[in-house]
């Protein structure tokens, strides 16, 4: 195990009606917020009117934003950025799921910072400091976002779709209301426990000896996505199931399973080049590259799939374990190749071109290379 230094400052409120009084969580770090939020859900469902109501009632100010699609984009950001600066906000607050909270951090470090937002995801060596404090009233469970340090932004001029890391914008508090994903559809429900899963899958896969704590934790964790994804299906509004599916998103991401540990990353750093320039949805990208990346690398060391197989599988080799996945995915109405959502060989060169901008490998268990990368698509295709 690694030597590690383990922080995470958000404060979690969970429970039925908690997004009710977020105006007491606001009120200490300032009393003038952009609304941040999505393509309408949120007034569809009421809940912009109460979270409304309850800022008024406080005697916040508020400005809103609007809009945030999923693989959110840096024109929107930029947009925000000009807001806060314009009403001279003190604190932002992310109403939706990841896009809308990876969208608030990028606007949140572009205030703060006297240079333009890109240059941060462009160059990830440049040190992210400050930024606006930022909370969250989380509505869809998958990304980790709400309490993770990383945000995930789409340059949708060149169509690159790039991360940066930095504990200065981890939200102050995320509200985690398990009722308010009881509308998700069977889709959306799907794709976010693709992600949530892939986080574990990430930080299980690393060279790091002797962390058997943390392997038995997204062991038991990986196990339990799955096992309540398929309640979820079949029940939607089973409280309890969407309970355990919201707090095993948040603790996929906040990087309790990965102290002591390197985690990989591969898969998303792959599925950000596809959904870069095709606008796929994130989790159905990752169910079509997570197979093919461990056919791949597993037959370029096994040890660790075979762990996985047996521990959390409980299947004795690692083509049942990937199998079995597939089939999970499958089961849940996913798509598990490239070709069943339009994307064909002829475009691999251009999307390994994109991916080793500045970079000559991605993924820290095993280092995919350009060549690796054109191979593990077309064991997708």
């Amino acid at each position: 195990m690694l030597d590690f230094t383990y922080y995470n400052p958000a404060k979690i409120i969970f429970g039925k009606e908690s997004e009710n009084n977020v105006a007491q969580y606001i009120i200490p770090y300032g009393k003038r917020v952009l609304l941040h939020y999505g393509q309408g859900s949120v007034k569809k469902s009421g809940l912009y009117d109460r979270v409304v109501k309850n800022l008024k009632e406080n005697g916040i100010y508020f400005t809103e934003l609007g809009g945030v699609k999923p693989n959110p984009r840096l024109s929107l950001v930029r947009e925000g950025i000009e807001i806060c600066k314009k009403e001279k906000v003190e604190f932002i607050l992310a109403v939706g799921g990841g896009s809308v909270i990876d969208s608030a951090k990028a606007i949140a470090v572009g205030v703060e910072n006297d240079r333009d937002i890109w240059d941060f995801f462009e160059d990830r060596t440049i040190a992210i400091e400050k930024a606006l404090p930022i909370g969250v009233i989380l509505t869809i469970a998958a990304a980790g976002s709400e309490t993770s340090t990383s945000s995930v932004i789409t340059n949708d001029t060149n169509g690159l779709k790039r991360g940066i890391s930095s504990v200065a914008y981890i939200p102050k508090f995320a509200i985690l209301n398990p009722q308010l994903t009881c509308t998700l559809s069977p889709y959306q429900t799907a794709c976010g426990c693709v992600d949530m899963v892939a986080h574990m899958f990430e930080r299980y896969f690393c060279n790091v000896d002797n962390v058997d704590y943390t392997d038995r934790m997204i062991e038991v964790a990986i196990g339990c996505v799955i096992d309540n994804s398929v309640k979820a299906l079949e029940d939607p509004n089973d409280y309890n199931v969407r309970a355990e599916i919201m707090w095993a998103g948040t603790q996929a991401h906040n990087n309790i399973l990965g102290v002591g540990r390197v985690w990989d990353g591969g898969c998303h750093q792959i599925e950000h080049e596809l959904s870069g320039m095709f606008d796929i949805t994130h989790g159905e990208g990752l169910a079509i590259v997570i197979p093919a990346w461990m056919k791949y690398v597993s037959k370029k060391k096994n040890d660790k799939f075979l762990q996985l197989a047996k521990k959390s599988f409980f299947v004795d080799t690692t083509e049942e374990m990937i199998e079995k996945i597939e089939n999970w995915y499958k089961n849940m109405g996913l798509k598990t190749r490239l070709s069943e959502i339009g994307i064909t060989e002829d475009s691999f060169e251009k999307l390994a071109d994109q991916c080793f901008i500045n970079r000559d490998t991605i993924g820290n268990f095993y280092s995919v290379d350009r060549t690796d990368f054109i191979n593990i698509l077309n064991i997708a295709k």
